[in-house]
């Protein structure tokens, strides 16, 4: 499944700079975007095989996935594959549920280029599809809604990923 993942990223990534300049949207960003860093993490070292359901869904979803390679500066929350367990959603079922978790994505990108000390600096953030999450402090650790903040700043040339054990789910 993992390279499956990868070689639809791979083929995503190499056809979304003709089809993003055809829709008018921004050019492709920079090596390496957010999905680039995420499938590298994903890959090897001591998260690797953490964030498979994450790059299915990202994968099977267009809108996403252009958002997420194109140029601008993005914050994304990523939610590890035991929080998406938590939902019932699996790197088994996440290529036929990608679609309908579009708004659900969305609520874990925030514009901008967030790194830990703007997060933790924060009460709010707005993500983007337009609704609000809350940032609060815990115990020595930090939350964006009631989600842990697990990892900060994997850095890519389009923006920023934390690691997050919940997902965040839109009201």
């Amino acid at each position: 499944m993992k390279t499956l993942i990868v070689v639809l990223l791979t083929v995503a990534a190499v056809a979304a700079p003709s089809a993003t300049a055809a829709a008018g949207q921004r050019p492709t960003a920079a090596n390496p975007s957010i999905v680039q860093t995420a499938i590298a993490v994903n890959t090897s070292g001591v998260y690797a095989g953490q964030f498979d359901t994450l790059i299915c869904l990202v994968a099977h979803n267009p809108t996403v996935l252009n958002l997420l390679s194109q140029k601008g500066q993005y914050t994304v929350f990523a939610p590890t594959d035991a929080a998406f367990a938590q939902i019932g959603v699996t790197d088994s079922n996440c290529a036929a549920l990608a679609q309908a978790v579009t708004n659900i994505l969305a609520y874990h990108v925030a514009r901008g280029r967030r790194d830990a000390a703007d997060v933790v600096s924060s009460t709010q953030i707005r993500m983007l599809n337009d609704q609000s999450t809350s940032i609060s402090a815990a115990g020595g650790s930090y939350y964006i809604n009631d989600a842990k903040i697990l990892v900060t700043d994997v850095f890519a040339s389009n923006g920023v990923i934390h690691a997050i054990d919940h997902v965040l789910l839109p009201a």
